[in-house]
């Protein structure tokens, strides 16, 4: 499930040069596992161990594994994204829940063709 309001949002990820090569393929995919380090959660936020759900009070507290915040021990984010194209080490998406900056740390395909 992706954050709301991100669904349209088209992004381009752009790779260090030398790993081009590396998006060979990625081609043949709609859609890719983006993982990526939210990296501008303060610490004090990693430590919380329970949150209302989308910051409403309203909602019940349950813990932060139970939810898709950013506020996690370990700020890994993950999300599901529409390949729009590729252009050398860019990749163009739409869907990507994450700001501008945010450091990439792995790019997996869905529903592989050649599996």
């Amino acid at each position: 499930m992706k954050r709301e309001g991100w669904e349209s949002v088209v992004s381009d990820i752009i790779l260090d040069p030398q790993y081009e090569e590396a998006l060979d393929g990625t081609e043949d995919y709609s859609h890719l596992l983006i993982l990526f380090w939210l990296s501008r959660v303060p610490k004090v936020r990693r430590e919380m161990k329970k949150i209302h759900p989308k910051s409403r009070q309203d909602l019940p507290l349950v813990g932060i594994f139970a939810t898709r915040t950013q506020y996690r021990p370990n700020p890994i984010g993950l999300t599901r994204v529409e390949l729009i194209g590729r252009k050398k080490n860019v990749l163009r998406v739409r869907g990507l829940d994450a700001r501008n900056g945010t450091p990439v740390v792995d790019i997996k395909p869905i529903s592989p063709p050649h599996e």
